[in-house]
């Protein structure tokens, strides 16, 4: 049965995805669960992965058996990896077809330490998007400066794509050019656009965790009133700007065309601060054609609160401006906010992608495989 309250959700224009997969979710049908409760989807990254096959003995038959084959470290990573985001694509299919490919989406991350090589990325989105082979599926590509053109040779191939690791309004403006871009080549190559699909990934409550930290440090009554305010101004600037985008001239040919919108997907919305409520980053980011991707706790935190009332996003440009605006003059700088963030997001998922190596690597040997590792085997 649907849940009313993330329902009231819905019919705000919120898709609410899960931000989570495992083996165990799977299989005891939890995953089904949540989407009949009104779950539309499902992202994954390095880090969920990580805790998944760490603390699950469900990948141990999986295990076992690429053990048996000689399968390389890498290849048997990716096995796994997209052996789960095939499944959860099987059990979205559903929503799928009854959203008419809009929702039902499960996304698979690039590895993350190609984010900064364009052409291993547009490669490994290629055998990616071929190895789980699902038409629901997204790859996750990095909004590095790299990642840029691996975005739009993806689109141009008519792969989904979920950027993932936007932190900043002027990356942000680069990723829709990038889709746009994408989109126009696709059209050339004789593509129907009506099939492709893709999210941008605008990452919410670490900007709180990196800006509240230097607050704490400047102190005074002003510092005090911006803790916990410049999350929600940045990603509400980055509707407005996502708004400018879908009523341009450029954007409303290629709508006309069959195209669809590159909705803006709020992630990291669980909140960092237990002072702050569970739900700070959903109920305030309520606007038409969005996503917001959480964790089951938050989904939780987000039934019990309570039915959405209203867009909550549209139309506070200029008070989100002023938050902004209010930070400079404490000498926080928005740009190097940003460029902190994103550097630490590569790092953080390049961390979880050594502790996934390291994990299968070890089930691997307890199951008598000794996998050879390297950088770019058993990758295709």
């Amino acid at each position: 049965m649907t849940d009313t309250r993330l329902d009231s959700l819905a019919q705000e224009g919120v898709a609410v995805w899960l931000d989570d997969i495992s083996r165990q979710a799977l299989e005891s049908g939890h995953l089904a669960e949540l989407r009949d409760r009104g779950v539309v989807g499902v992202t994954s990254n390095p880090t969920i992965f990580a805790k998944a096959v760490s603390d699950a003995e469900t990948y141990a038959e999986q295990v076992r058996d690429l053990a048996a084959r000689g399968i390389s470290l890498e290849e048997a990573v990716r096995m796994i990896t997209a052996y789960d985001v095939r499944w959860a694509c099987d059990v979205m299919a559903p929503v799928y077809e009854s959203s008419a490919g809009r929702d039902g989406r499960v996304s698979l991350e690039v590895d993350p330490r190609l984010a900064h090589d364009t052409v291993p990325t547009i490669a490994e989105a290629r055998a990616l998007w071929w190895l789980v082979d699902r038409p629901n599926l997204m790859i996750k590509i990095p909004a590095t400066e790299e990642g840029l053109a691996a975005i739009t040779a993806a689109i141009a191939e008519g792969i989904s794509v979920n950027v993932t690791l936007i932190f900043g309004l002027d990356r942000y403006d680069r990723v829709m050019d990038a889709y746009l871009t994408g989109l126009e080549h696709a059209q050339k190559n004789g593509i129907d656009l009506a099939g492709i699909r893709s999210v941008a990934s605008f990452f919410v409550s670490r900007v709180d965790s990196e800006v509240d930290k230097r607050l704490d440090k400047v102190g005074g009554d002003e510092a005090g009133s911006l803790k916990a305010k410049a999350a929600l101004a940045n990603a509400r600037l980055a509707y407005q700007r996502y708004e400018r985008v879908i009523a341009s001239e450029r954007w409303q040919t290629l709508e006309e065309a069959g195209a669809n919108r590159q909705r803006p997907l709020w992630a990291s919305t669980s909140v960092k601060d237990p002072d702050l409520p569970d739900t700070l980053y959903v109920t305030n980011l309520v606007a038409p054609d969005t996503v917001n991707t959480m964790p089951e706790g938050t989904i939780d935190a987000v039934a019990d609160h309570g039915e959405v009332e209203g867009d909550t996003v549209t139309g506070g440009y200029a008070e989100a401006q002023d938050v902004i605006d209010r930070l400079s003059a404490l000498g926080i700088e928005y740009d190097d906010v940003i460029a902190v963030l994103e550097r630490e997001g590569v790092e953080k998922f390049e961390k979880s992608w050594a502790e996934l190596l390291d994990t299968v690597r070890a089930s691997l040997d307890d199951a008598g495989g000794g996998a050879q590792s390297g950088h770019d085997s058993g990758r295709q």
